[in-house]
């Protein structure tokens, strides 16, 4: 085989057009140039594999679900339940158990562009999904374990397709009207409930980037209302806004002085 320039091959690599006669070609290529970009493509093989990998062992709940005549199988997760401020968000999602979500995981080990890829593809090809927010005010009316729990059925209640199975992060829901699962840790161990985080957890982040326009002093569109030293700060100096949670303890004893 005549040998190609290394621009060439980094153009076949970039292109993904490398067969495995050309691979083993390469491989006997003494080339510095060649032995980098080798290098280079195998690492990133060895990390797509892991990928693969992962994607395969999160798919286990789904698939034992699928061996017992389950067919539309539901991902529940929340986002904000610690925050000082804004909404809890809960959200329900069936995917197609043939579509290869790979690289999707708990919505917290994702990057924001990930989660944002996520985001859009899994609105796209998801067979269902639903997304319900309880605002603050809701939340200091019942506490934020009912709140969370009052999302999530709502979330569910809003799937256009009926779940026979539903996966749960966490927690309990003891009212649903089919057979469920709660699995702890469930974001990093079922892809239904990572794609549940992934669009809970967007979809409150998008929320709070909006409220920080309005409030930007306690810089929400970083902390996204968690408790940072900046946003306590700021809570002490200004008061709490109309999106704090009144009844959460930091809160609480600014709105007592």
């Amino acid at each position: 085989m005549e040998k190609k320039s290394i621009a060439v091959i980094r153009q076949l690599f970039l292109a993904e057009e490398i067969d495995e006669e050309t691979l083993k070609a390469l491989r006997d290529d003494k080339r510095k140039g060649v032995q980098a970009l080798l290098t280079k493509h195998e690492k990133k093989q060895e990390r797509q594999q892991k990928l693969i990998d992962k994607f395969n062992k999160m798919m286990c709940y789904e698939r034992n679900a699928i061996k017992k005549g389950k067919q539309f199988i539901a991902g529940v997760d929340e986002a904000g339940r610690g925050p000082l401020a804004g909404p809890v968000v809960a959200a329900a999602v069936i995917l197609p158990c043939d579509a290869p979500f790979i690289g999707l995981d708990d919505s917290k080990q994702l990057t924001e562009s990930q989660r944002e890829y996520f985001f859009k593809r899994i609105k796209e090809e998801a067979i269902s999904y639903s997304v319900h927010i309880v605002s603050n005010k809701q939340i200091d009316e019942m506490n934020i374990l009912q709140a969370t729990k009052r999302a999530m059925y709502k979330a569910i209640d809003g799937l256009d397709q009926s779940p026979d199975h539903i996966l749960i992060d966490a927690v309990p829901l003891p009212k649903l009207t089919c057979t469920s699962e709660v699995i702890i840790k469930g974001d990093a161990n079922s892809t239904s409930i990572a794609a549940a985080s992934v669009l809970a957890k967007v979809t409150r982040d998008h929320i709070m980037r909006e409220i920080d326009t309005e409030y930007p002093a306690y810089d929400f569109k970083s902390n996204m209302g968690y408790g940072t030293k900046k946003h306590i700060e700021s809570l002490q100096k200004f008061g709490a806004t109309p999106y704090h949670r009144r009844t959460f303890a930091p809160v609480r004893k600014v709105s007592e002085r």
